[in-house]
């Protein structure tokens, strides 16, 4: 797990950010993305792993996905963060933070949700697109690890034609196994969307042109609980990676409108 030190100033005390990120990726992905986060909304930053991914790499990723947040909050733990928390999370990591929610409410003030989707509320042809389900062949059984990074940003990316450089070095120094890559796609596959929303204030993001996770599938969520959604025009599955200004300033304008109400 990965953490942040927490920036001087007044009000840097006012939030602990907690960061999730989806399948197969772990804190590292989050690339400029946390730093930028705490420099324009200060508080500490936090980015646990799931299960199976990361530091945990060596672990068998669970099958479901509420152990996945016992792990997250464990990790948490280990490393004094005190709640409640503000939790950013993407695809897989967006199902665990719901999780989180529907377990322990009292752990989270609000959360932001990016690109995600959920079983019971969207076909599985939105929550895999064709361009994912044909690609997953070369992820999970291709031997060459730049042509695997390769392929995983032009499945998840719009804006960017360069694989970052440290994408390599954390897939060679900690490998997700192509049995928990799967367990975690089973996990994801299996997750139905908790009866009611959850009590606390919640923000949806989407892209527009995720080849991933057709954004219909948060407009989706966002209808049936009635929670407000803000859609990118250009950015793919990795909106944090494509334009990570935008989200900061998306999360920004939510809670300087006040989360108190779901609407905000």
């Amino acid at each position: 797990m990965s953490a942040l030190p927490q920036p001087g100033g007044a009000g840097a005390a006012a939030r602990t950010w907690v960061l999730l990120r989806g399948l197969t990726r772990e804190a590292g992905h989050w690339g400029d993305f946390p730093e930028l986060l705490a420099r324009q909304l200060p508080g500490r930053v936090f980015m646990p792993d799931l299960p199976g991914s990361g530091v945990l790499h060596r672990q068998r990723s669970s099958l479901r996905i509420e152990s996945m947040v016992a792990e997250c909050r464990a990790q948490l733990r280990a490393q004094r963060a005190a709640g409640p928390f503000h939790v950013v999370a993407m695809s897989l990591g967006a199902m665990a933070a719901l999780a989180w929610a529907r377990a322990c409410p009292e752990d989270i003030a609000a959360a932001v949700l990016i690109n995600t989707s959920l079983r019971g509320l969207s076909p599985w042809w939105w929550r895999l697109r064709p361009a994912g389900l044909a690609a997953l062949p070369a992820l999970l059984l291709g031997r060459d690890d730049a042509a695997r990074e390769a392929a995983i940003l032009r499945l998840t990316s719009r804006c960017r034609t360069e694989v970052p450089p440290h994408w390599l070095a954390l897939r060679r120094e900690r490998p997700v196994s192509r049995l928990n890559a799967l367990r975690q796609l089973a996990a994801a596959a299996a997750f139905r969307a908790p009866a009611a929303a959850p009590a606390m204030p919640m923000l949806l993001l989407a892209a527009a042109r995720d080849a991933l996770v057709d954004a219909r599938c948060s407009a989706a969520l966002a209808a049936h609980w009635r929670l407000p959604l803000q859609l990118h025009p250009d950015a793919g599955h990795d909106l944090p990676l494509d334009d990570a200004d935008w989200v900061v300033a998306r999360i920004a304008h939510w809670l300087q409108r006040g989360t108190a109400a779901h609407g905000a």
